[in-house]
């Protein structure tokens, strides 16, 4: 007895494109994949049965995509933010003499004067 095998959309796809560019026939395509052509022939009616949802996007599925789109791109900021911050973070253990938030921004201020008064000396 043979085992019932499953096949992803994408596969299938694959396959019925291939089926509806005529370069083989239903029965060639079979014989390679070992798949029975009636299968085949019942996967090529489906796929132009539905081909229409292919251009039927309702605005409620373009909603959802930009939501989802939005919420990726937030995503991506807020991990950003915290790799920064989590950089700061091990800086601030690292330099145990700083103890509170003024004098951090006052060494980070300090630093970054420095490192203007620097290039400016290298420019000149």
């Amino acid at each position: 007895m043979s085992a019932h095998r499953t096949y992803s959309s994408e596969y299938k796809a694959g396959i019925v494109v291939e089926i509806l560019r005529e370069g083989n026939t239903i029965s060639e395509i079979g014989a390679r994949e070992n798949i029975s052509p009636k299968l085949l022939g019942n996967w090529k009616s489906e796929f132009l049965e539905n081909a229409h949802r292919a251009f039927s996007v309702t605005k409620d599925e373009k909603a959802a995509r930009a939501t989802a789109r939005a919420a990726e791109e937030r995503e991506q900021e807020l991990l950003a933010k915290i790799g920064g911050l989590t950089y700061e973070l091990d800086w601030l253990k690292k330099n145990p003499y700083l103890h509170s938030v003024d004098e951090y921004v006052m060494v980070v201020t300090k630093k970054a004067h420095w490192s203007t008064y620097n290039e400016e000396s290298r420019n000149k």
